[in-house]
């Protein structure tokens, strides 16, 4: 039977009862909530919710459960002439999701950037008969086996033609985003960077809900990997979070900025 965190949407398999803690919020960068840990199904959580679409820019739809669910971050499907690929998921894989991604030419790979976000990916792949891409840093972190997992450990990963992973670590030590070469660059990030809410920042956490800053050396480690490449898009974790101009700017200005305030901590 499949039980699904209702704090964070990471999914386990077990007998017929839920585990009694789930390890993603145990660690630091969750929490369980005040309440206690609780638990859901797959098919509850397609009778309450239903996800909500937006075509950010050509070929790039983002994908969001509504009411919000566990965490609330959203999913991206990018859609390209050599296959599409799931970045990020979301726990609801409902029929109306299942037929829309259909009649976009479905799911050629999956790719999520850190363990808060792998939720229900394992049912996702099944779905589509597509293989999910981890970073090999945070394979502890999987909590329901596939053969479909594929851990990769390099410091980027094609997965189509102007489509790759770069691994910056940081939130996890296997955080990873994704390049698109389309539309002068395009960046999506979880929250491996964390766009703020004015959409003209960006800022870096080793835990958000327990504010616990990133060190300083880990950050500019991370920057000086994106900065090899080019991009001016950037989209987080959750709406709003769209820097659509200037990206890499705002990032590198952004980075100085945590560094001096770290540094005059």
């Amino acid at each position: 039977m499949i039980h699904v965190c209702v704090a964070c949407g990471t999914s386990y398999q077990s007998d017929e009862l839920p585990p009694d803690r789930c390890a993603i919020c145990d660690d630091e960068r969750q929490y369980v909530p005040r309440a206690g840990q609780q638990w859901t199904n797959r098919e509850a959580i397609a009778v309450r919710h239903s996800n909500s679409w937006r075509e950010h820019v050509p070929g790039l739809f983002g994908i969001v459960t509504t009411p919000r669910f566990a965490i609330g971050q959203r999913a991206f499907l990018l859609t390209t002439p050599a296959g599409n690929i799931l970045w990020d998921c979301i726990a609801n894989l409902d029929a109306a999701t299942r037929k829309l991604i259909e009649g976009l030419g479905g799911i050629d790979a999956i790719a999520v950037s850190h363990p808060h976000y792998y939720t229900t990916m394992q049912d996702w792949s099944d779905a589509f008969g597509a293989p999910v891409y981890i970073h090999d840093a945070d394979r502890q972190w999987v909590m329901r086996d596939r053969a479909a997992i594929q851990f990769w450990n390099d410091d980027s990963l094609t997965l189509l033609p102007g489509v790759r992973l770069i691994h910056l670590g940081g939130h996890f030590a296997g955080g990873t985003v994704l390049h698109w070469d389309k539309h002068d660059g395009t960046l999506l990030v979880g929250d491996i960077i964390q766009i703020t809410p004015g959409a003209d920042r960006i800022s870096f956490m080793w835990s958000y809900p327990n504010m616990l800053p990133l060190a300083g050396g880990t950050v500019k480690m991370m920057t000086d990997r994106i900065g090899r490449i080019d991009f001016d898009r950037m989209y987080g974790a959750f709406e709003g979070q769209d820097m659509e101009t200037d990206a890499k700017n705002i990032t590198f200005r952004s980075a100085n900025r945590y560094l001096k305030c770290i540094e005059e901590a």
